[in-house]
């Protein structure tokens, strides 16, 4: 790397709302990690506590991850390199020995040529307009401190095995299939879930930054057909699978029918009001009315809130949550851990909650009043448009006189279910989703929002 001491120009596109995500070589190179590192310094908290710095599985990853600690290390900052990791084990680093942030070079479950990073200052995830802030210091001269920092090698896979399992101890055995789909979760959930003295059988769990096996998403259904067999040719109780750096959870039952994120979520909250009656449970807009009424019928008070990672867990700060999560299978635990989405440990949560109850997950479930509901259904549409046309809806179907919910683009409520319009913080798309309580009053809820955006000029075709 050798940088030049001047105006330094970063493409805008990768600059997101919850990290920094963009082609690996084209939008992101050893250059743009070293300015990286020379500018995050700026915004640690002052102190001499270490950074953590890691990386996920793919192959851009060593040499980026290379050139962000020569930045962070020229800045002044001392480093304890990680290595390859999932993401959540520097979430756990960084809270276990107070560390003053952490660095993940990882592009989460976007395909293989992607890179990016996500990171915390103290036990805070970077997002908005911190983000913002980054890029704006990217972009001036750097910044270099009179004494280098100093990188150590650190692993601490050990205590993190040694605290969750002490933390999800099983009330009995369990058999269950794990699909890492190549990225680095595998290596640490495998050995973790035999020690809570399970039966693993392990898919894709050897690390492989190509991801030859298939996407590493398990919030699509294609993803998890591998899974899905496995669990029924091994009569496993249960599947688990785990994105491109391990803080997304895809769960399949004993029959390898896919659960629904938004119901796994409720399964879980109703696991945690039983010891902690009355506790505050988050989810987004984009879930389900069955779990925000069912967190209530449990005795939870229930918070809808923004869509991604970061505002979740700075929600579940602010509000004093023990548990949140999203349809995006990002799953946070603040009772009994750190308020982080890290998907080995929420999968040990489910194992606990599936062996204390002596029902299979379709049984758990099986309360549940039926409803007819959509996927997410993302439609193009250009950046420079998306917020603006979601703004112009809200106040559309208010003056309409429709009860909207504008926390993360609009959710209005219809007299049979509700229907969700907002604009994508990661792609140039528009997300919709609808339930009711028949397939007829959903179509008349999307028919309502639908013919509203073709007015606009929109074109309804979508990928689902």
């Amino acid at each position: 790397v050798s940088p030049v001491d001047s105006y330094y120009s970063v493409p805008d596109h990768i600059f997101r709302e919850y990290d920094i995500r963009g082609l690996a070589g084209r939008d992101i190179d050893e250059e743009f990690a070293y300015r990286l590192g020379l500018s995050f310094a700026r915004m640690l908290p002052a102190g001499d506590a270490p950074v953590a710095v890691g990386r996920d599985a793919r192959l851009s990853g060593e040499p980026l991850q290379s050139a962000l600690m020569r930045g962070l290390m020229e800045a002044g900052v001392d480093l304890l390199d990680l290595g390859m990791i999932p993401s959540p084990i520097a979430y756990f680093a960084v809270f276990q020995m107070q560390l003053a942030g952490c660095v993940v070079v990882t592009a989460s479950h976007n395909p293989a040529a992607f890179n990016g990073f996500k990171m915390m200052v103290g036990q805070a995830s970077l997002f908005g307009d911190e983000i913002m802030q980054l890029q704006a210091a990217m972009q001036q001269p750097p910044r270099r401190a009179t004494r280098c920092g100093r990188r150590e090698a650190l692993s601490v896979l050990t205590e993190y095995q040694r605290i969750v399992t002490a933390d999800c101890r099983l009330s009995r055995p369990l058999r269950v299939v794990i699909d890492a789909g190549n990225g680095p979760a595998g290596v640490v959930a495998a050995p973790l879930y035999r020690a809570l003295g399970c039966e693993v059988t392990e898919l894709y769990c050897q690390p492989d930054g190509r991801f030859p096996n298939h996407h590493p998403d398990p919030t699509v259904a294609e993803n998890l057909r591998d899974l899905a067999a496995a669990v029924r040719a091994q009569g496993a109780d249960l599947g688990l699978a785990f994105d491109g750096d391990g803080d997304r959870l895809g769960v399949v039952d004993a029959d390898g029918a896919v659960i629904a994120s938004d119901l796994l979520l409720l399964l879980l909250a109703r696991a945690v009001l039983k010891q902690h009656p009355g506790a505050t449970i988050i989810s987004e807009v984009k879930s389900s009315q069955r779990l925000y009424d069912g967190i209530r019928r449990a005795g939870g008070q229930a918070i809808m809130w923004r869509t991604g990672h970061s505002p979740m867990k700075a929600k579940m700060r602010q509000s004093g949550a023990l548990l949140a999560g999203e349809m995006s299978g990002h799953i946070f635990f603040a009772d009994r851990f750190y308020g982080v989405d890290d998907a080995v440990y929420a999968g040990a949560r489910v194992m606990q909650m599936l062996a204390d109850s002596g029902a299979t997950l379709a049984e758990m479930l099986a309360d549940l009043p039926a409803t007819a509901i959509t996927p997410e259904i993302r439609i193009a549409c250009r950046d420079d448009v998306k917020f603006t046309l979601v703004e112009a809806a809200i106040r559309h179907f208010r003056q309409q006189g429709y009860e909207v919910i504008d926390i993360d683009g609009m959710r209005i409520r219809f007299d049979d279910g509700w229907g969700l319009l907002r604009a994508s913080n990661t792609q140039p798309a528009l997300v919709m989703r609808f339930e009711a309580s028949s397939a007829a009053s959903l179509q008349a809820a999307r028919s309502v929002i639908e013919s509203w955006l073709s007015a606009q000029g929109v074109q309804l075709f979508n990928d689902g």
